[in-house]
């Protein structure tokens, strides 16, 4: 299975389905926020969130965020050398207890490096639905990738990877 591209592989307009989803639970989200010291009540009080429009906790969205980058890691930014920004991100529907997210990621741009000829910019848009199709999140960044010729001087297709040794 293929962990990433090359920049010569992306083409703008591909649109790379995410699998498999993920199912939200309460304890994802509630040590997603403890580990971020996030501790907002709506996402961990039931009481709480019981006085709210919602009536129930709403997962925090940068848990879904989170989600969604990590969905599309296999697809976009298996190979990259860095992810360079985030050029937007919005939560469009709240997501709860239960929910299961899916990722799709759209190539929008493509930028070959003026600095360095063994890599390329790509821009790209990753859309999260929950398990009824609602948009939930969708965020635009700008990812360093390398080309095949990066590859040829920095290990190969992949890096660090030791060469199995057969014990006679």
């Amino acid at each position: 299975m293929q962990f990433g591209r090359y920049y010569e592989e992306f083409e703008v307009g591909a649109v790379y389905k995410h699998w498999p989803g993920k199912t939200v639970t309460e304890s994802d989200n509630h040590l997603f926020c403890l580990l971020t010291m996030n501790h907002h009540p709506l996402h961990l009080d039931l009481d709480y969130a019981g006085t709210t429009e919602h009536k129930k906790n709403v997962v925090v969205g940068n848990y879904v965020y989170s989600l969604l980058l990590g969905m599309s890691v296999p697809d976009v930014s298996g190979r990259a050398i860095a992810n360079l920004e985030v050029e937007n991100l919005r939560h469009v529907h709240p997501t709860f207890h239960g929910d299961t997210i899916y990722g799709q990621t759209e190539v929008l741009d493509l930028t070959e490096s003026t600095s360095k000829t063994d890599r390329g910019v790509v821009t790209v848009e990753t859309k999260g639905y929950n398990q009824v199709g609602e948009l939930v999140c969708v965020f635009r960044r700008k990812v360093l990738v390398p080309k095949r010729l990066y590859a040829e001087g920095h290990g190969g297709d992949f890096p660090g990877r030791p060469t199995p040794r057969d014990e006679g």
